[in-house]
């Protein structure tokens, strides 16, 4: 056990961000470098090393959370980044994007402040990179056989570099210009600099990880022909198909899906672009849906100097607190202030869009909307709630849908996909299709970073097993246990 005592004597302390006047005007993480060092060990100790620890059933991966909270209350750097990695490929991105089940799981928030789970996550594998305890691991044999990995986003990353570990060939296919998917481009620099990614892609070469960007399987190379080149195949595609709003004024100029508009903003950070073609500069920006993508869109458009940001919500404001069909340890639906939400804007809830009105030019120039109102069951508008609000930028972040179709992939393959319209696949993640499996998104649906990195580690355990006939990796979850569907 960490500190005995530590939940009674210290309390809960987070990282601090810069001020908001400073950071809106760069796109360098929010926070304040290296203000986790001096208190992360003491928010470690506040562990109670539980007897059953809920924060295990709380994380997809299954970290081994008691386990380097105690090392990092006695500073074993070190210890801690092995137990560390023992569960999790990447913990420099969950511990920067995971929205932390395991912390709404502590044993301690039941009735106090949560431990700091995703805090001392980060401390610790930023001070394993720091001290050079993050090395390849190249595997010791080969073993023959070779993998083709689809999409680079952390569920394919995690699948490429689990299989890689186990002695096979793996090459990842990546349609866009840059390893990462929507973490290079869907993700703004504030939340993670790329910098992050980076040094794992290159830990991921040096251990054999091949890669190969601007290749779309389904376009430039047939999919059925894929197969018979690789041994396997592992399909992390995402979930890529954003939600649209079929409402009168769709077509008018200056609506955009948010994955339109965000890694255009990346690229500029990229160096690829000096302005983005699309730009809240000066214009009233709408973001229509509440999520972390729709903040995401708050915080580039107070970067792109927007005249004024309003982020829209169909579902009415959650509290502040667990409501009763939400309890401990589950996952619960609270109002949460993002870093994007500091630094300023309008959040409305309980809206519905009906229409958009376009100026003379065909761009868009307002937002109609109307209030709704949960009525047995189903929402219906308030009659004379109707009003206007000026938009000259809108982007629509209401989520996804599910795999894209339009390239081929899923027909070249002659993949089956299940009701919800994901590719269907069994426990061992394996699809119809002998020797092609399906990790993440694209047989879950979208869901959070750190269920991406633990199906593409229990996929790269599926395959192991069809190519060898058994396997020694780590394989945290099944596809059919979506009791944290969160």
């Amino acid at each position: 056990m960490a500190d005995p005592k530590g939940f009674l004597t210290t309390g809960r302390e987070v990282a601090q961000t810069r001020p908001v006047a400073e950071r809106v005007k760069d796109w360098n993480e929010v926070y304040v470098p290296g203000s986790l060092l001096p208190i992360i060990s003491k928010q470690a100790g506040r562990c109670m090393d539980c007897g059953i620890p809920f924060c295990h059933n709380g994380c997809p991966l299954g970290n081994l959370i008691p386990e380097w909270n105690d090392y990092a209350y006695r500073e074993d750097w070190t210890a801690a980044s092995e137990r560390l990695h023992a569960t999790n490929n990447f913990p420099e991105f969950t511990g920067r994007l995971c929205p932390a089940p395991c912390e709404s799981a502590c044993v301690l928030g039941i009735n106090q402040p949560a431990v700091t789970i995703k805090n001392v996550e980060v401390s610790i594998i930023d001070k394993a990179w720091e001290s050079g305890d993050v090395t390849p691991q190249p595997p010791e044999r080969l073993s023959g056989k070779t993998v083709a990995v689809i999409g680079s986003g952390p569920a394919g990353l995690a699948a490429a570099q689990q299989l890689t570990r186990a002695g096979h060939t793996v090459v990842v296919y990546e349609r866009a210009d840059r390893i990462g998917g929507l973490l290079r481009y869907g993700i703004p620099e504030f939340k993670m600099e790329k910098s992050h990614i980076n040094r794992r892609i290159e830990q991921m070469r040096l251990e054999g990880t091949k890669f190969r960007t601007g290749v779309e399987i389904g376009q430039d190379i047939d999919a059925a022909k894929l197969r018979r080149r690789y041994d396997a195949v592992v399909i992390a595609a995402g979930a890529t198909v954003s939600r649209d709003l079929p409402v009168p004024g769709r077509e008018l100029g200056g609506i955009h899906f948010a994955m339109e508009y965000l890694p255009l903003a990346n690229k500029v950070q990229e160096g690829d672009l000096t302005v983005p073609p699309i730009t809240a500069e000066g214009k009233h920006v709408v973001v229509i849906g509440g999520g972390d993508t729709g903040a995401d869109c708050v915080g580039t458009a107070h970067r792109q100097g927007a005249a004024s940001v309003t982020q829209l919500e169909i579902m009415p404001k959650p509290g502040e607190e667990r409501n009763p069909g939400q309890p401990w340890p589950t996952f619960p639906m609270l109002y949460k202030v993002t870093s994007a939400h500091e630094e300023g804007g309008e959040r409305v809830y309980s809206v519905s869009t009906t229409h958009f009105e376009g100026d003379e030019d065909g761009n868009v120039a307002a937002l109609h909307l109307v209030e709704v109102e949960f009525k047995d069951g189903k929402l219906e508008q308030k009659p004379g709630t109707e009003r206007r609000i000026p938009a000259q930028l809108v982007t629509l972040a209401m989520g996804f849908t599910g795999t894209d179709q339009s390239n081929g992939l899923v027909q070249q393959f002659g993949l089956e996909l299940d009701q919800r319209g994901n590719v269907a696949r069994d426990e061992s993640y394996a699809t119809n299709v002998d020797g092609v499996f399906v990790a993440g998104d694209a047989g879950r649906g979208q869901s959070l970073i750190v269920w991406a990195i633990a199906e593409g580690r229990s996929a790269a355990r599926g395959v192991d097993r069809f190519l060898t006939g058994t396997s020694a990796l780590h394989a945290p979850i099944r596809p059919t246990d979506r009791s944290l569907l969160v």
